[in-house]
């Protein structure tokens, strides 16, 4: 008697599959998390998008003058989607990717508490790893390198100060676009049976937000303190930038504070909140009932 041959696997989770997976299991596990976990976790996530910070600094640093500005974003956005690779296909804890366990509380598997002890620490994980990298990029002394002169220096300590320069709203906008983006990267690489699918769920969404220009905390918890770091050395004389405004008040205040506004936003609500309205809303009025 012949045997029927399996049926395939499905390439990728479904929509709905994907909202009960971060409501009902992932959210969860995050919420439950030991502090011990959480806080080694989240230092690694912030290496891991620092690592991915530091590289699109060095590849950007001169690639508009060669291919343009345009083509230069789209690969200054395509190298730094490997610090997500890193974060969700090695393991870590990210802040903005943990706004999507908010369907969690939403579908009353978690507690508001048990959420924002989660965001809390990993949070400050996130910085505590961001400064960590920091330390030891400037201590490698690459960042006087450069097809120019400390060309990665300048290109740093350019990107540092343009973000402590830009309005309140404006920051707090692009935190909104972001992170929409990056949670919809994680959606997607949850979707994704394989390790080659994650690579390519997570690379077109991190493009897209880092080409079209918009503002994430964690990344800038590198960004921003990598330009203070450098301000006192040569590179400030050679790249003749006023930084005037580019002080730590100024990093907290004008930046980091309106982006992750707009970050929780962004993933919270934009994504997590309405894919679990469609998705698993009628369950737990079932469950209610």
């Amino acid at each position: 008697m012949g045997t029927s041959n399996p049926l395939p696997a499905a390439s990728c989770k479904s929509p709905s599959a994907i909202a009960e997976s971060v409501s009902q299991t992932i959210g969860v596990g995050k919420c439950n998390a030991s502090a011990f976990n959480l806080i080694i976790l989240g230092i690694l996530a912030g290496v891991y998008i620092g690592f991915g910070s530091a590289l699109a600094t060095t590849v950007s640093h001169d690639a508009a003058k060669f291919v343009g500005l345009g083509i230069a974003k789209f690969i200054t956005g395509a190298v730094f989607s490997v610090g997500l690779m890193l974060v969700v296909i090695a393991g870590a804890e990210l802040f903005t990717g943990n706004n999507l366990i908010f369907a969690s509380v939403l579908g009353g598997h978690s507690s508001p508490g048990k959420l924002l002890r989660n965001w809390i620490i990993v949070y400050i994980a996130n910085f505590a790893g961001s400064l960590l990298l920091v330390g030891i990029m400037y201590g490698t002394g690459l960042w006087k390198a450069g097809s120019t002169s400390m060309g990665i220096g300048v290109k740093a300590l350019a990107t540092a100060n343009s973000k402590v320069n830009i309005s309140f709203g404006a920051a707090f906008f692009r935190g909104i676009g972001c992170n929409w983006l990056v949670c919809l990267a994680v959606w997607l690489m949850i979707s994704a049976n394989d390790t080659s699918g994650k690579i390519w769920a997570a690379f077109f969404p991190i493009m897209a937000f880092v080409a079209t220009g918009f503002e994430h905390c964690i990344a800038n918890m590198y960004f921003i303190p990598m330009g203070l770091f450098l301000k006192g050395t040569e590179v400030a004389k050679i790249s003749g930038l006023n930084l005037a405004n580019l002080t730590w008040g100024n990093f907290f205040i004008k930046n980091l504070i309106p982006v992750t506004i707009g970050n929780i936003i962004g993933g919270s609500l934009f994504v997590a909140l309405l894919y679990w309205s469609v998705y698993q809303r009628n369950d737990k009025n079932k469950a209610d009932a």
